[in-house]
């Protein structure tokens, strides 16, 4: 009898005794621990290049300010250097978002009528709260909702600024249209055989008939390369936007905007001018020329 009852008691210590060597050689395992941490761990997304942002009021030379706004010369002594200073806007964060404001009436522009200068500058430094996504991705998207949302219109391969001019109904670009709506030279509307077509001409017909008070260049046709579009060899993405609202009272004003990004920084440049005289037309291949000018010397800044 008391063989019968050592015998289950030898086998439960023996079964023990092995399950506690499986269990510990499997414990002690390197590979099973390498194995187990890299399927739970994964590598986190590069921040973004820049940590900091240049101040925006210092971001703007003087003789660039001259260029802009030629009115901060003929202030008076004792509002000159707050002319030429600006003003900074506020924010909660500078080293995420800041911005400044400079703005200038002058007596003796183009005409002898004056004018009103303004230029703006914002900078965003965009930080990704999401694991999966890096800084530069999260900029590239802030980047592209602006772009959408200022109605440009895709590149068009064959280098044609037809489908420019048909972008979007609502926008700048269709709006500049009305004049001619394939500037590439594929005649004008009046000249066009699908104009009586109501399925063909929906585009031309949007664009001229747009109830936008915004449109780009004047009332007549309006270069290709001064429409609204995307822009080569500035940061690493980039557009330039040109209105001209012609709805509000007395003379007419032109804003010409700029956008780049720059790894995880996003960059806007906002230059307006309102005529002093009831005809005038603000010239937007200057105000162009000025606006590109002063973004490339900012971005070639985030590089040095």
């Amino acid at each position: 009898m008391r063989g019968k009852a050592w015998a289950p008691g030898v086998a439960v210590l023996l079964a023990v005794a092995l399950a506690g060597c499986t269990g510990g050689e499997n414990a002690g395992d390197p590979d099973a621990k390498r194995g187990a941490s890299d399927t739970t761990t994964a590598a986190a997304p590069r921040p973004g290049r820049f940590d900091t942002l240049p101040q925006p009021c210092k971001a703007v030379d003087r003789p660039t300010l001259d260029s802009l706004l030629p009115g901060l010369r003929e202030l008076a002594a004792d509002d000159r250097e707050d002319g030429y200073a600006g003003t900074l806007a506020p924010t909660f964060d500078n080293e995420r978002k800041s911005g400044c404001a400079w703005k200038a009436e002058s007596a003796q522009a183009a005409g002898g009528e004056g004018r009103t200068d303004s230029l703006t500058l914002d900078l965003e430094r965009v930080v990704s709260y999401d694991a999966a996504k890096s800084d530069d991705d999260r900029a590239r998207e802030i980047f592209e909702k602006r772009l959408t949302a200022a109605h440009i219109p895709d590149p068009s391969p064959s280098g044609s600024a037809s489908g420019t001019a048909s972008g979007s109904p609502s926008g700048p670009a269709s709006a500049s249209a009305g004049g001619s709506p394939s500037p590439g030279g594929s005649g004008s509307p009046s000249g066009s055989p699908s104009a009586g077509d109501k399925e063909k001409g929906k585009s031309g017909q949007s664009a001229s008939t747009s109830p936008s008070p915004t449109t780009s260049g004047d009332s007549t046709t309006t270069p290709a390369e001064l429409l609204p579009r995307t822009l080569s060899g500035l940061g690493n993405d980039a557009f330039l936007n040109d209105s001209l609202d012609t709805a509000s009272a007395g003379a007419s004003h032109r804003t010409v905007t700029v956008v780049f990004r720059t790894s995880n920084v996003v960059v806007s440049v906002i230059y307006q001018q309102r005529p002093g005289g009831g005809d005038e037309v603000p010239d937007s291949r200057e105000m162009q020329d000025k606006a590109r000018k002063l973004a490339d010397r900012i971005a070639r800044a985030f590089e040095d």
